[in-house]
């Protein structure tokens, strides 16, 4: 999501500060580092706090966040890690910076393919990897990512850069579904399809369909509701006002999804709050507050998203295992450079 410069700078003399005293272990507190911005999550732990009286100090990085906690070392105040994005949780784990967690309420409250096999990470909420289609011109109800690579899309795609992460998340997917040569002959059928090269974020695609630039896009899900609910820029609400969700996949094997997640740091001062906390986020009231703030579908069986997330249509998510993807994403930026999918169209 973007964030501006103001609030970067705003945060990082938040982050001096508790950089600076987090290190006093306090039984009453919990160090939590968060990619994920702390307005978001902020409803979040005032829940936790007023359930258990814990304190809850958040330290924000945008970039650097492992690399951070490899420099403190073994005096790291970090007890718990917050991100978004499978990349970045098992980015932590491959970097030694987390702990497995064995935890009956955690691992009742989320699904196995949701979750490290070694229980070094969980995911919390969901957001699929979606098409962004035009209400105005294309008829179509439903499609599936292969179908992406279909001439008759030839000059109608429009996409973000192909080695962003949610990209590669997705492309990562096609690789474990159906092989490399597969994934590369897809891949090269897309790029083919591509309206112009890729570029802006997700928000843009939608203005791009809105501006008859393309009739399709790939997006989250979750960026429909900021455009949605976006009183600042009330301009992206006509965006989002010019885009249906189509859920790839629906009839078949499910939707890609990708997940914002949790760990537990490796040298966790406060580990006893710190699992405290982990098991308040995976059970139903913080599920519920998490995934309203954020436009995500909690992960939870059963719970409920909101209603702005339900007004998209219903997900079908992929099980496809999340640590299975993960592991094809390094072969999948391969081959977006193989097959020089930045490079756009070449007729």
């Amino acid at each position: 999501m973007h964030v501006s410069k103001a609030l970067i700078g705003t945060l990082s003399v938040a982050a001096t500060i508790l950089a600076s005293t987090a290190s006093v272990r306090a039984d009453g507190e919990v160090n939590i580092y968060s990619y994920r911005q702390p307005d978001l999550i902020q409803p979040l732990l005032d829940a936790f706090t007023k359930k258990t009286g814990i304190t809850t100090n958040v330290l924000f990085l945008d970039k650097g966040l492992v690399e951070r906690i490899q420099a403190e070392g073994a005096n790291s105040p970090a007890d718990v890690i917050l991100t978004v994005d499978i990349s970045r949780l098992t980015e932590a784990k491959d970097a030694g910076v987390t702990q497995p967690v064995v935890n009956e309420t955690i691992n009742k409250d989320i699904p196995a393919h949701f979750r490290d096999p070694d229980g070094s990470w969980f995911g919390l909420t969901t957001r699929g990897r979606v098409v962004y289609a035009s209400k105005e011109r294309v008829t179509e109800d439903d499609i599936t990512y292969e179908e992406l690579a279909d001439p008759k899309w030839k000059g109608k795609i429009c996409t973000r850069d192909g080695q962003h992460s949610y990209n590669i998340g997705l492309f990562a997917s096609m690789l474990a579904h159906h092989g490399e040569a597969e994934t590369e002959k897809w891949l090269t059928g897309l790029k083919n399809n591509l309206a112009k090269k890729p570029d802006g974020g997700d928000r843009d695609q939608a203005k791009a369909i809105l501006a008859g630039e393309c009739d399709l896009a790939l997006g989250n899900t979750y960026y429909v509701g900021l455009m949605m609910t976006n009183e600042k820029e009330p301009e992206q609400k006509e965006w989002a006002a010019a885009i249906k969700v189509l859920f790839p996949n629906a009839k078949d094997r499910g939707t890609h999804v990708n997940i914002s997640g949790m760990a537990l740091a490796k040298n966790a001062p406060n580990k006893e709050n710190a699992l405290k906390l982990m098991e308040f986020l995976s059970e139903g009231e913080a599920q519920k507050i998490y995934a309203e703030q954020v436009f995500e579908y909690p992960v939870l069986p059963g719970a409920e998203p909101s209603d702005v997330v339900k007004s998209f249509g219903a997900i079908k998510p992929d099980t496809l295992p999340l640590a299975e993807i993960a592991a094809n994403r390094k072969k999948a930026s391969e081959l977006v450079d193989k097959v020089g999918y930045n490079d756009g169209p070449q007729d």
